[in-house]
């Protein structure tokens, strides 16, 4: 008699797929917790039914345009720095460089302190946010031109950090300059939008983040094939038939467009873009940038949502500033990286 043995196949999936639905799942629980956690005491039961039928009054109010546009903005902006410092890692082949530490955030905030002393002096706040978000990106493509400028004629890294930290002085000192010009009324919103803050976001600030940050997103995960080619030198990529020029100037444009458009509405935020590239290559253990782009805006987005939760909780009513909060969680993990050496791109 034959006796037929049947097999289950149990499908397991691989570790990279784990560690995505895994860190969907803490996006999601933050947002959760950021909507539901404030000064004023709401159930989640209630919030929920806020948010799945909505009505007038001031709870509603508060969960529909201070809370839920708070905590998105956190995702959106925490996933397009730490995106931004990624793509800024892999075009200089530098592990320690970012928007903050190339002066891209100084030079964008140098733009702002522009348009917010003068259009808050006219009263334009109707076409701030996009005149702002304009202002940033053309502040932070203007350092980048200058810092690449250098960088093609001085080859050493650190040189390159020191250029970046000096043009960041630079736009610091001539932000001050006009700081101390301006009237008391402009200077307390701008000193308020240096300290680095989501709050405040309104619903046309997120849509202007979803759609402009998204089709920027969009090019970035085309880009990260060729992106992964100049990994391997640029002889093997023009092998490749990779237009080498044209790849390089998309890079720089999604990188600055995206931590301009983040700092003209937040403010500048440190660390993130610097410290979640490597937090993102040391849990896939992979320099796939098909992998680190996700990997990197869904690890952005938690650990800014969750360095937010805790700027404006640990001393409430008091709000810390949000970078405060970002360099004690990304100086540590990028001084560790450095002295264990594991810091690669």
């Amino acid at each position: 008699m034959n006796v037929t043995v049947l097999h289950t196949v149990h499908y397991r999936p691989d570790r990279t797929t784990v560690l995505f639905i895994l860190l969907l799942l803490a996006v999601t629980a933050i947002l959760a917790v950021n909507v539901c956690s404030g000064s004023v005491d709401l159930a989640p039961g209630r919030i929920w039914r806020i948010l799945t039928v909505p009505e007038g009054g001031t709870e509603s109010f508060i969960v529909w345009n201070i809370r839920l546009p708070r905590a998105l903005a956190t995702i959106l902006g925490g996933g397009y720095l730490a995106v931004s410092g990624l793509l800024l890692q892999v075009y200089f082949r530098n592990p320690v460089v970012g928007p903050f530490i190339l002066g891209i955030s100084s030079g964008a905030s140098l733009m702002v302190s522009l348009v917010m002393l003068t259009t808050l002096a006219l009263n334009l706040t109707m076409i701030t946010p996009w005149v702002t978000t304009l202002a940033a990106m053309q502040g932070a493509y203007g350092v980048m031109v200058l810092v690449v400028a250098i960088a093609a004629r001085v080859r050493n890294g650190l040189t390159l950090l020191v250029v970046g930290l000096m043009m960041g002085y630079l736009c610091h000192s001539v932000t001050s300059v006009l700081t101390a010009l301006a009237e008391k009324e402009q200077v307390k919103g701008f000193v308020l939008w240096q300290l680095g803050s989501f709050s405040g976001f309104k619903w046309i600030e997120i849509r202007l983040l979803l759609v402009a940050g998204g089709l920027l997103l969009t090019m970035i995960l085309l880009l990260a094939k060729p992106l992964n080619g100049l990994l391997l030198g640029e002889e093997y990529a023009r092998s490749m038939g990779l237009n080498i020029r044209r790849c390089r100037v998309l890079v720089l444009l999604a990188a600055c467009g995206l931590a301009g458009m983040v700092t003209a509405m937040a403010g500048p935020v440190a660390f993130i873009g610097l410290a979640v590239p490597h937090m993102a290559r040391l849990l896939f253990s992979s320099s796939d940038n098909r992998l680190l782009i996700p990997a990197s805006f869904l690890l952005g987005a938690l650990v800014t949502s969750g360095c937010d939760y805790v700027a404006r909780s640990l001393l409430a009513p008091v709000e810390l500033p949000l970078s405060a909060i970002t360099a004690f969680i990304g100086a540590p993990v990028v001084i560790s990286l450095l002295m264990k050496k594991q810091v690669q791109i």
